[in-house]
């Protein structure tokens, strides 16, 4: 089977939100979802203070659409949205 790259932004609902731990519990969701495969964050500068969660992150393709994960994540505290920005295949 085929491995995907999916990339996924995460914007808090304010700059007062500690992006450490919504990156630790959406990290949580991700290895239920995905396995404990490779795994990374990046924090992006939107504008006025507000950063928004970049989770990038690899899952077997055989698994579809990553939306039920894009749900979970929702859920947490602090999370006023999360968008699927990027599916890839992995080559190798």
């Amino acid at each position: 089977m085929a491995k995907a790259i999916v990339t996924l932004k995460i914007m808090p609902e304010s700059p007062d939100i500690d992006l450490d731990k919504v990156a630790s519990e959406a990290e949580k969701m991700i290895i239920a979802y995905a396995g404990d495969g490779d795994r990374k964050k990046e924090i992006e500068p939107i504008a006025f203070g507000l950063k928004a969660l970049k989770m990038i992150f690899v899952m077997d393709e055989a698994k579809g659409s990553p939306e039920p994960l894009e749900n979970d994540i929702k859920r947490i505290k602090g999370v006023q949205s999360v968008e699927v920005i990027d599916v890839r295949r992995a080559i190798g």
